[in-house]
C-alpha cells in the first residue's frame, strides 16, 4: 500500500471548494488539485467527472491515466490495471504509462504480465533503470515464490484472525517486556472518526489487544482517550522499559495542508499522558513511524527531510543525556535509502539489525520487508538483505516487530487473502526435528547388543553418550547447522543373549550434518560389532621353521609347510594392534599353539617363544603399554583337531592342512580396565548424557528470564 494510505507521512485538510449556484465547475482542475494534495479518494470521484466534460482526445488520456494513478495511490490495483489500460488505448503519449501498469501487474503477483510491460517501458526509455529493475524484481519474486528447502520457506506466516477487521489493521507495536500487549493502528469504527479524504476510510486510530491465559489476544479497544483523537494516529514505538511510547500524529486545519509530526508520551500510571511534539519535528517537513532502540536512545523514523536521497528516507536521532534532549536527525545513508521510499523502521534487541520496507530495492511488488546491519563503525555499508516469501508477497509488506531476540513476531500485509486492505499476520520460525537413531547387533546373528556405548560429538562442542538397552537401539537429538560424527565403544557390561564375554568395538563411523537443513529429517546408522569368545583369532601370524622368528618376507616355500599363501606377520599383528587402539581399556592375553608333532617339551617352549615374540613386536615397535600385553605358550595342549581324526584324512594335504588349523596364535581378553596413567587429562573427552528436552534449552532459558 503507498506510503499516504498508510498516513506515511501526511494527512491533508479537506479543501473547500465553494462555487457560485451559477458557476461552471471546473472538474478537472479541482481533481488535479486533490491529486497533488494526495487526496487520491476525492480526486478519483473528480476525474470521473472530469472525463465526460473534456472534448479533445489528449485531454481524455490524460484523465485516463490519472485516475489510473490514484487507485493505484491508494491501492485499488485491478481498478488502476483498467484506467491505464484505456489511457494506453487512448494514446496516452508517456512512455511512463508502461511502468505503472508493469508496477501494477507485478503487484497482482503477475509477473509474467508486468515483464511485458516493463520491457515496453525499456524500449521507450532505455536509460531509465527501473525498467531493468523492475525485471529483476519479477524475476527474483518467481525464484523466491517456487523455492523449496530454504530458510525462509520454513516461516509459519498466518494472517490474525481474532485481531484484523474488513478495515486497514497494521504496523503493531509490542507494549509491555513480556510480549503480553499489543498495539496496533486501525481505520475500524468505534472511536468516532471521520472520513480521510486520503483513503475513503475512517481516520486511523491506535487500539490495544492483550494475551490471556489461554494465549489468544483479546477484542481490540482503543487506546487511552487522550491519545486518541478526530486526528490520524499512526505507528507506535514503546520503549522496551514501558515507560515511553514514540507514535505518529497527523494534525489537520481546515484549509491548511499539515504534515504528520512524532510525538512522545510517557507513562502516567496505568495510562499514558498527553503527547508531546519531539523537539528535531519541522512542520514544513512530514515525520513518521518512529522506532526506538533497545537502550531507549536512539530513535529510527521515516521522513523527506533536506540532504535526503529522493524518497522517503530513514533517519535516525539520538538522546543527550546531558542536554536531556533529542538531537538533530542523520540519515541512514545511501546504502539503505534510495530514489524511492523506505520506510516503517525496526531496530533488533541486537541493537545492530535494522528491519525496513522499501519499494526501490529489488522485491516482490509494492513495499517488501529487507534487513541492514551494521558494522563494526555503527555504519550501514552492506547492501540490505529482502526477507522473500513468505514474509514478503506481490502486495505491501511493512511494520514488522519482533518477540525479543525470537525469530518470531508481527508484520503488516495487504497481500491475497487477507480480511481487509491491511492486515496484521504472524510469523514464527519452527524448531526442526532432527533425529539420529540406529541398532548395535552382533556379526555373527544380528542379536541385539545391550550396553554398546554410543559417543555423539558435534562440531558445536557438544558430547552425549548412550548405551543401549536390551533391544539394541539408540537415539540422540540433533541440533540445526551442526555437523555430527557418531561412534561406538564396548566395556565389560557389553553383551547379548548368546555372547557374554563381550564385544569388541569398530572403527566405524557415523558422519552427518544437519547444516543446510531447512526440514526436519531423521538420520539412520547401524553398528555391528564383533562377539569376544574364549579365543579370538586374528589373520595368521607365520613364524621361521621351527622358530619364533616372526617372518616379514615371505618368498618362496611357506615355512612349517604351510599351504596357505604367504602373509607378512607383521601385518598380522598390526591388525591386533588396531583392535587394541579402538578398545583402549582392554589386557589381552597373546596364546600361541602347535601341532602334535614333535615331543611336548620342545613344542612348549617354542610356543612360549612365539607368544613373547608377538608381545616384543606389540610392546617396542607399536609402542603398546606391556601392562596390556599378556603371553602364554599352549604347546600341544589345546589342538583343535585331535590326531585320530587327522589319521583318517585320506591324503596327505588333508593332513597337512588339519595339522595346520592347529598351529595358531590366538588372544583372550584378561581385563576391560585399563587405564593409561601416562595419558593427559584433556586426552578422554567427557561424554554427557542427553536429556530430553536439551533441544530446546534457549526457549527455556527465554522463558525464566521473563
Amino acid at each position: 500500500m503507498k506510503n499516504l494510505k498508510k498516513l506515511a507521512l501526511s494527512t491533508l485538510a479537506v479543501i473547500a471548494f465553494v462555487f457560485s449556484v451559477n458557476a461552471q465547475k471546473n472538474y478537472l482542475n479541482d481533481a488535479n488539485i486533490a491529486y497533488e494534495n494526495h487526496q487520491y479518494y476525492n480526486a478519483i470521484e473528480l476525474y470521473k467527472q472530469a472525463y465526460t466534460k473534456v472534448k479533445k482526445p489528449e485531454d481524455k488520456a490524460k484523465v485516463l491515466y490519472k485516475t489510473g494513478q490514484s487507485y493505484q495511490e491508494i491501492n485499488l490495483l485491478k481498478d488502476a490495471e483498467t484506467y491505464f489500460a484505456k489511457a494506453i488505448k487512448a494514446k496516452y503519449p508517456d512512455p511512463i504509462i508502461y511502468l505503472n501498469l508493469a508496477d501494477v501487474l507485478k503487484a497482482q503477483q503477475r509477473y509474467e504480465e508486468a515483464i511485458v510491460e516493463y520491457n515496453n517501458y525499456k524500449k521507450e526509455v532505455p536509460s531509465d533503470v527501473r525498467a531493468e529493475n523492475g525485471i529483476k524484481s519479477c524475476e527474483l519474486a518467481k525464484q523466491w515464490k517456487d523455492a523449496k528447502n530454504t530458510p525462509e520457506t520454513r516461516l509459519k506466516v498466518e494472517p490474525m484472525a481474532l485481531i484484523n477487521s474488513k478495515e486497514s489493521d497494521f504496523s503493531p507495536a509490542y507494549a509491555d517486556k513480556k510480549y503480553n500487549t499489543l498495539i496496533f493502528t486501525s481505520t475500524r469504527p468505534g472511536t468516532g472518526s471521520s472520513i480521510d479524504v486520503t483513503t475513503g476510510q475512517n481516520h486511523s486510530d491506535l487500539f490495544e489487544t492483550k494475551l490471556d491465559k489461554n494465549g489468544k489476544w483479546s477484542t481490540p479497544v482503543p487506546l487511552s482517550s487522550n491519545i486518541v483523537s478526530k486526528m490520524n494516529e499512526a505507528s507506535v514505538s514503546v520503549s522496551k522499559k514501558g515507560d515511553m511510547m514514540f507514535m505518529t500524529r497527523c494534525p489537520e486545519k481546515k484549509n491548511s495542508s499539515m504534515k504528520c509530526q512524532l510525538y512522545i508520551c510517557k507513562k502516567q500510571g496505568p495510562s499514558w499522558a498527553e503527547p508531546e511534539l519531539l523537539p528535531f519535528c519541522v512542520d514544513s517537513v512530514a515525520f513518521a513511524h518512529p522506532a526506538i532502540s533497545l537502550n531507549g536512545k536512539m530513535l529510527y523514523f521515516t521522513s523527506k527531510l533536506p540532504g535526503g536521497f529522493g524518497g522517503k528516507d530513514l533517519w535516525m536521532c539520538s538522546y543527550d543525556d546531558k542536554a536531556k534532549t533529542w538531537g538533530q536527525p542523520v540519515n541512514l545513508g545511501p546504502t539503505i535509502n534510495t530514489a524511492g521510499d523506505e520506510m516503517y523502521p525496526y531496530m533488533a534487541d541486537d541493537d545492530k539489525t535494522l528491519y525496513f520496507s522499501s519499494n526501490h530495492h529489488l522485491g516482490m511488488g509494492g513495499l517488501d520487508l529487507f534487513k541492514a546491519e551494521k558494522d563494526a563503525e555503527g555504519k550501514f555499508n552492506k547492501a540490505p538483505e529482502n526477507l522473500k516469501y513468505p514474509m514478503n508477497s506481490a502486495g505491501d509488506d511493512f511494520g514488522i516487530v519482533f518477540e525479543g531476540k525470537k525469530i518470531k513476531g508481527y508484520f503488516t500485509s495487504n497481500r491475497e487473502g487477507g480480511k481487509g486492505s491491511d492486515d496484521i499476520y504472524s510469523f514464527i520460525l519452527p524448531s526442526l526435528n532432527f533425529n539420529l537413531s540406529g541398532t548395535v547387533v552382533s556379526t555373527e546373528n544380528n542379536e541385539p547388543v545391550t550396553a554398546a556405548i554410543l559417543h555423539l560429538k558435534g562440531s558445536n562442542g557438544d558430547m552425549f553418550e548412550f548405551r543401549t538397552l536390551a533391544d539394541g537401539k539408540y537415539k540422540f537429538k540433533l541440533k540445526e547447522n551442526t555437523s555430527y560424527e557418531v561412534t561406538v565403544a564396548t566395556d565389560k557390561n557389553t553383551v547379548s543373549q548368546s555372547f557374554k564375554l563381550g564385544f569388541l568395538a569398530t572403527k566405524d563411523m557415523g558422519k552427518m550434518t544437519t547444516v543446510d537443513e531447512h526440514e526436519s529429517k531423521d538420520f539412520v546408522k547401524d553398528f555391528a560389532l564383533k562377539p569376544v569368545k574364549a579365543e579370538i583369532r586374528f589373520p595368521a601370524v607365520l613364524y621361521a621353521l621351527g622358530k619364533a622368528d616372526l617372518l616379514v618376507d615371505l618368498k618362496g616355500t611357506a615355512p612349517d609347510n604351510d599351504t596357505r599363501l604367504p602373509l607378512n606377520s607383521k601385518d598380522s599383528l598390526n591388525f591386533l594392534y588396531q583392535t587394541l587402539i579402538e578398545n583402549p581399556t582392554i589386557v589381552i592375553e597373546l596364546q600361541s599353539h602347535t601341532d602334535s608333532r614333535g615331543s611336548d617339551e620342545a613344542n612348549q617352549k617354542l610356543s612360549e617363544a612365539r607368544a613373547k615374540s608377538c608381545v616384543e613386536y606389540l610392546a617396542n615397535e607399536k609402542k603398546i603399554p606391556l601392562a596390556r600385553l599378556k603371553s602364554k605358550g599352549w604347546g600341544e595342549a589345546k589342538l583343535l583337531i585331535k590326531d585320530d581324526v587327522i589319521e583318517k584324512a585320506k591324503t596327505k594335504e588333508e593332513k597337512e592342512a588339519l595339522h595346520q588349523k592347529n598351529r595358531r596364535t590366538v588372544f583372550r581378553i584378561v581385563s576391560w580396565d585399563y587405564v593409561d596413567p601416562n595419558a593427559p587429562k584433556s586426552e578422554k573427552p567427557l561424554y554427557k548424557p542427553q536429556v530430553s528436552g536439551e533441544e530446546d534449552s534457549e526457549s527455556i532459558e527465554d522463558n525464566e528470564t521473563n
